[in-house]
C-alpha cells in the first residue's frame, strides 16, 4: 500500500484535521442537552454510546478517507462493532474518538471532546482535540502545540510550565479513578490544587500550562489518549507508563487497551525521574 503524500506535510495536514474535528464537534453539539441526553444505548462491553458518537465518527471517517485514502482508521465505534481494519502492517494509522467523555455528554456536562490522532509506528505524531461546548481546540505535531478558543479567535502557542514553588496542580477524572491510589501516588509531591475534568481535557490542561500531572488508574483505550498525547509531547510533556516509559500505541490489536499511566509536564517529569 502506498503512503499518502500529505503525511509528510504535517502543518497542512493538521489544518485539515482541525477542520474535520470542528465539523464533527458541530454534529455533537446538535445533540447536546445540558439537562442530560436522552436515548443512550449500550454497547456489548456495557459502555454507553449515543447517536452523537455514531454520527460524528461517520463524518470523521469519511473525511479522513478523502484526505488520506491509503491510511487505515481505527475509530472507537468501528472497533466496537468489529469493523476496524487490520493495522498490524501499517506504518501510519488514525486513532479516532469522535466523542471522548460520553458519560459527561450524557450527564449534560460540556467536558467532552473530539479526538483525532495520527500514529506513525507506535508513536502519536499529530493530534487534534476539540471541545465543542467550550469552543476550544488544541492541536500539536513535532514541536508545535497551539490552543485556540472562540473568545480570542487566535492560536496561542503552548508549552508545559515549570514546576510551581507553591506546589503542583493535579488533574483527575470526574467519572473514574481510585482516591486511595491517587493519594498514594501524590504522597511524595507538594500539591497545591486538585481539579477534576472530563475527557482528554485533563491532558490538554497540562499542555496548556494549567496543570502539572494527571495520574490515571483504571482502564482506557488508545483512542482515548492518543490525540492529547501528541499535543502534550509537542508542548514539552509526555504520557508515560507507571515505570516512566513513554506510552506506545498499537500495543494489543485485540483490545487496544492502555496500561495505567501518568501524563506529565516536562519539568515535573524530569524532577520525578
Amino acid at each position: 500500500m502506498s503512503t499518502d503524500r500529505i503525511l509528510s506535510h504535517l502543518p497542512a495536514l493538521c489544518n485539515q484535521i482541525r477542520r474535520v474535528a470542528y465539523e464533527a464537534g458541530e454534529i455533537t453539539i446538535k445533540h447536546f442537552d445540558e439537562s442530560g441526553f436522552q436515548g443512550t444505548q449500550e454497547k456489548t462491553d456495557g459502555s454507553p454510546v449515543t447517536v452523537a458518537d455514531i454520527e460524528a465518527e461517520a463524518l470523521i471517517v469519511k473525511e479522513l478517507q478523502d484526505i488520506t485514502p491509503n491510511t487505515p482508521i481505527i475509530g472507537e465505534e468501528l472497533f466496537s462493532r468489529g469493523e476496524a481494519p487490520d493495522i498490524s502492517e501499517s506504518e501510519y494509522f488514525w486513532l479516532v474518538d469522535a466523542l471522548d467523555g460520553t458519560k459527561e455528554f450524557i450527564s449534560g456536562s460540556g467536558d467532552y471532546t473530539v479526538n483525532i490522532a495520527l500514529i506513525k509506528g507506535d508513536e502519536p505524531i499529530l493530534g487534534v482535540v476539540y471541545a465543542p461546548f467550550h469552543m476550544e481546540m488544541y492541536a500539536g505535531f513535532e514541536k508545535n502545540a497551539v490552543r485556540w478558543n472562540d473568545e480570542s479567535r487566535k492560536d496561542k502557542d503552548m508549552r508545559t510550565r515549570s514546576m510551581p514553588r507553591s506546589g503542583i496542580t493535579v488533574v483527575a477524572s470526574k467519572s473514574h479513578g481510585s482516591e486511595d491510589q491517587l493519594d498514594a501516588f501524590l504522597q511524595d509531591f507538594k500539591v497545591a490544587k486538585l481539579i477534576k475534568k472530563g475527557s482528554s481535557l485533563k491532558i490538554c490542561a497540562i499542555a496548556a500550562a494549567k496543570a502539572d500531572v494527571y495520574p490515571r488508574f483504571g482502564p482506557t483505550c488508545e483512542w482515548d489518549i492518543a490525540a492529547a498525547d501528541a499535543i502534550l509531547r509537542a508542548a514539552g510533556g509526555m504520557i508515560t507508563t507507571m515505570d516512566k516509559k513513554p506510552m506506545t500505541y498499537k500495543k494489543d490489536l485485540k483490545t487496544l487497551l492502555n496500561p495505567e499511566f501518568i501524563a506529565w509536564s516536562g519539568d515535573l517529569m524530569k524532577v520525578a525521574e
